[in-house]
């Protein structure tokens, strides 16, 4: 993770270098990432880059945990009309998931690389997007059943988990069946995809879980 002195950069510094280290790791393989290209494009010396990360490595899982944080701030924003249940919030989640995705696409790319495309630390990533779903869906199992919407005898951390694996792989059996990439999809934004029959597809898949989870 960055150190203490890339968080006590100036605010314009430090964004404009985040920017670049968003179009560098979303543009090319991790293999492919430049430093060299980073410090060039973000005016700054080599040695200061050492002086915010370890190396790629710290950079990249940074960007990681950013773009975790990111979505997972971005789906906590309460819905314009409150949901009448679990399930209906769980709908809701299926555009508000798109908008996330449509507003931070750089940042989306990155993470769409890590569990589809390219994975250059697969245990290290994989745990941390795994870590951030799973607790995301344990707060919604435990609303759930309190609101009345699932089965109280449901176990929390199995529905949870389930929950988290059917939405993480999700999103690559959509780009498989649709034929698109991740590149397409950086590349071409919401013109890449046929929201409507994405939108459709998920709705099914909440009906699935609806079946098995809802309160009798």
């Amino acid at each position: 993770m960055p150190t203490e002195t890339f968080f006590n950069l100036p605010e314009e510094k430090r964004s404009r270098l985040l920017d670049v280290l968003l179009d560098e790791f979303s543009q090319n393989d991790y293999d492919n990432v430049s430093i060299a290209r980073i410090t060039e494009r973000a005016g700054i010396a080599k040695g200061s880059f050492y002086q915010y990360f370890a190396d790629k490595k710290d950079c990249y899982l940074y960007l990681m945990q950013l773009a975790i944080e990111e979505k997972t701030n971005f789906l906590r924003q309460p819905p314009p009309e409150p949901p009448v249940d679990t399930f209906a919030h769980l709908r809701w989640l299926v555009d508000a998931g798109m908008q996330f995705q449509f507003h931070n696409p750089r940042l989306a790319h990155i993470a769409y690389k890590a569990l589809f495309d390219d994975v250059p630390l697969p245990e290290e990533t994989l745990t941390m997007i795994r870590r951030g779903g799973y607790a995301y869906f344990r707060d919604l199992v435990q609303s759930g059943i309190v609101d009345g919407t699932f089965d109280p005898q449901i176990d929390v951390d199995t529905a949870a988990f389930v929950l988290n694996a059917v939405f993480t792989e999700l999103g690559q059996y959509l780009m498989q069946r649709f034929d698109i990439s991740p590149s397409q999809l950086l590349a071409r934004g919401a013109d890449a995809l046929n929201q409507d029959e994405i939108r459709q597809i998920i709705l099914q898949v909440i009906t699935i879980l609806e079946t098995g989870l809802r309160k009798k």
